[in-house]
């Protein structure tokens, strides 16, 4: 169904209408866009609605500056001063006329101004049609590629080129020099693959007869990359058979290993809670997140995915609490504390990041992950341990904190993680060959477009 533009003959597709309402909420109230795509509020759409939107959003959000420097060639007015309703049609617009070569230029450039005029921006609709014709002279759709070039010939054009803050890739370039962070980048700029972790035997059969069609994974033996098909409207996903869930974040979980009791201080959304208890069926498992909502949705998809918790048959206690001041006497054999924080090494899903983090952000987050971390530490039992993670690229998220945090304790010692990928490998669970690319100094580290999954950083803490 087509919605009517207030005051207008012509419709805006719901795709679009999607699209354009979903970019304004990421701007003015700093959501996520794949958590708003799926949501109950765009569920709705039919299937090739939901891609179009999809592929516009993440298409605008990942090329945004490359899209503002074509839109200011054009436009009379700069850009700063443009509102952003105005603006954020444009950028929808130059997408579809520059990246997406099945869609007519006149559906694109005339959509776009009823959008402007939906949003009660009438008196900029010439303003934005003739930005959008000067644009769209000279282009036949088999200029339209989906795959602009990127290059490495300096930091400055890698940066430019692919559509990144220069601060950004400066920082990659240094930590692990230009040909990581034209891969990194190169990455960040392509759709991801989905990844499932299988929970039951009989998973991947159920699977494939209901149409999806799976590759193996490339890290562990229970995962699978999903080549054709959408997880979600399974019946086997729907009934916990499988989780979506990216490698790395896999393997983190994996490394927590075994124990009795277990604490997962920094827990929403729940997948690597639901690995390490499918891991340790006989642990009792407490994951904490700080906020009550998130505690509620974490509850939700324990019994979702897990019935036999909801049965009393396994132990898993969900906490609202700050994992600054954990609420817990006990101590733990296991602990994970995958802190929040900046979420660079997983921009291909989320690249609104990248328009938003700033270089004091990262001061800020390291303050408060130090703080999460020895909360965490005075929580671990004699010989057991702590994984720390984050879904991040920065040092200060990563080796800063680790050494921050143990410069004034001397009751652990960082482990090697070489050694339980080893054990992982030796039990079958770990199917990656290379496990010195996988390592930098004692930790894991996972490289977008070096490794095929997200970043992430895991350091192993044993007490004394």
């Amino acid at each position: 169904m087509r919605t009517k533009s207030r005051n207008s003959h012509l419709d805006v597709s719901p795709a679009r209408a999607a699209a354009f309402d979903i970019l304004l909420r990421v701007e003015r109230e700093s959501s996520y866009a794949s958590e708003l795509l799926h949501s109950r509020t765009y569920g709705r759409l039919t299937t090739a609605d939901h891609s179009l939107a999809t592929e516009l959003v993440m298409g605008v959000l990942r090329w945004r500056a490359l899209l503002d420097s074509q839109i200011a060639e054009s436009s009379t007015q700069p850009l700063a001063k443009l509102d952003i309703e105005i603006l954020t049609a444009l950028r929808l617009a130059v997408y579809q006329l520059r990246w997406l070569s099945r869609i007519p230029a006149r559906a694109a450039i005339n959509e776009s101004v009823e959008l402007v005029k939906r949003a009660r921006k009438r008196s900029a609709a010439s303003f934005v049609n003739a930005v959008l014709r000067k644009l769209a002279v000279g282009i036949s759709p088999v200029d339209a590629s989906p795959k602009p070039l990127i290059s490495e010939a300096s930091v400055e054009a890698l940066a430019a080129s692919s559509a990144h803050p220069l601060w950004l890739v400066e920082r990659w370039t240094r930590a692990y020099g230009l040909d990581s962070a034209f891969r990194i980048c190169q990455h960040n700029q392509s759709v991801p693959v989905t990844t499932i972790r299988l929970r039951s035997p009989e998973a991947e059969a159920q699977l494939r007869a209901e149409g999806i069609e799976l590759a193996p994974g490339a890290f562990l033996a229970s995962a699978r990359r999903v080549q054709h098909g959408d997880i979600a409207r399974t019946a086997a996903f729907q009934a916990g058979l499988c989780v979506i869930q990216d490698e790395a974040s896999q393997l983190v979980a994996a490394l927590v290993g075994h124990g009795a009791r277990i604490l997962d201080c920094c827990a929403a959304p729940g997948g690597k809670t639901l690995a390490i208890a499918d891991g340790n069926p006989d642990a009792e498992v407490a994951a904490v997140d700080l906020h009550p909502h998130r505690a509620r949705l974490l509850r939700r998809l324990l019994r979702a995915h897990d019935p036999a918790s909801e049965a009393g048959t396994r132990k898993i206690r969900v906490v609202a609490a700050d994992a600054q001041n954990l609420p817990f006497a006990a101590r733990f054999d296991r602990v994970l504390a995958d802190v929040p924080c900046s979420g660079t090494g997983t921009l291909a899903r989320n690249p609104e990041i990248k328009w938003r983090l700033t270089p004091e952000d990262l001061a800020d987050l390291h303050v408060r992950q130090v703080a999460i971390l020895r909360s965490a530490l005075a929580h671990v039992v004699a010989g057991g341990r702590l994984i720390y993670s984050t879904c991040s690229l920065e040092r200060e998220e990563n080796e800063d904190v680790i050494e921050h945090s143990l410069e004034r304790d001397s009751s652990f010692r960082v482990l090697n993680c070489q050694a339980e990928l080893e054990r992982l490998q030796w039990e079958k669970k770990l199917i990656w060959s290379d496990l010195s690319s996988l390592t930098r100094g004692p930790y894991l580290r996972t490289l977008p477009g070096v490794h095929p999954s997200d970043g992430f950083f895991a350091a192993i803490l044993e007490k004394i």
